[in-house]
């Protein structure tokens, strides 16, 4: 099916959360990290969410650059996977701006206002987003460590809650379980499954979403997909394994050897470590061939 345009997310979740599988959310920084993204998902026949923070979106220089720059490029690339293009922990005002520049899918993070205050701002961005065939995700709970100068300390989310934001027909639910953007300490006490668990309970079918993806072991990603975990985000990764394999072609003075300073052939190594890292996400989160 030719597809070559930007899609809700609500299929692609709704059938990970029946199939028991993740969507992974690969964060986005550059043209090489939307390229490596969308490139391994096709090959690969998985689904992918493309996550952009505020931070990110302003580094692009805006939103409607990012949204005109993906939905361009699944076009010239002949994608024919779901690809969402959705704002990672978004303000009130950063929704609304993505909502108007072409992103499929949004994040409002209410999750450090009073429950009252989340509720009705999500409320208003559920009718919105509904009106356009938009995913929406919100949060409950706060997602340890910093994220565009938000820092959390990592409170698990009160299931009662959960069940409040559900019930306003959001597409998918981040609560807190003890997850932590960034590295992970060496003290780190683990996800709560039992928190996991209890959110499940409330919300029945409503696809759960594990923000702090890097680092998480294997074993509790799995544990978390098998109790209604639909969507799983890694950044940090991608970013180490960028980082590591452009030091190692500087080091090695590959730079200084014919035209390897040329950006196409200095980023090179940096895209590929992109790619393998994209690629063991989607098959571990059980989403290969599921496009």
């Amino acid at each position: 099916m030719k597809m070559s345009k930007l899609v809700s997310a609500k299929d692609m979740l709704a059938k990970a959360a029946a199939g028991k599988y993740a969507v992974a959310q690969i964060n986005i920084n550059n043209l090489e990290w939307t390229k490596a993204a969308v490139i391994t998902a096709n090959e690969l026949r998985s689904p992918i969410i493309l996550g952009v923070s505020e931070g990110a979106g302003k580094y692009m220089t805006g939103f409607k650059t990012v949204a005109a720059m993906t939905s361009t490029m699944l076009e010239e690339l002949g994608i024919t996977v779901p690809v969402a293009l959705h704002l990672d922990h978004g303000t009130y005002e950063g929704a609304k701006k993505c909502i108007e520049s072409g992103f499929s899918s949004v994040m409002f993070d209410g999750s450090h206002y009073p429950i009252d205050e989340n509720v009705e701002k999500t409320k208003e961005l559920v009718a919105i987003c509904n009106a356009k065939g938009l995913s929406i995700e919100a949060e409950v709970g706060s997602i340890g460590g910093e994220e565009d100068g938000v820092i959390g300390a990592g409170e698990c989310a009160d299931p009662d809650e959960c069940k409040r934001i559900a019930d306003l027909g959001v597409t998918m639910l981040a609560a807190g379980i003890g997850n932590i953007h960034g590295a992970y300490p060496a003290d780190w006490k683990g996800l709560s499954f039992e928190t996991l668990a209890a959110v499940k309970e409330k919300v029945g079918n409503m696809p759960l979403v594990l923000h702090g993806g890097t680092g998480i072991p294997d074993e509790m990603i799995k544990h978390a997909i098998s109790l209604g975990v639909a969507k799983i985000n890694v950044n940090t990764e991608c970013q180490w394994a960028f980082q590591k394999a452009t030091r190692a072609y500087i080091e090695a003075g590959k730079d200084l050897e014919g035209k390897g300073f040329d950006p196409r052939k200095l980023l090179a190594p940096g895209y590929e470590a992109i790619k393998a890292t994209v690629k063991e996400k989607l098959e571990m989160f059980g989403s290969v061939g599921k496009a």
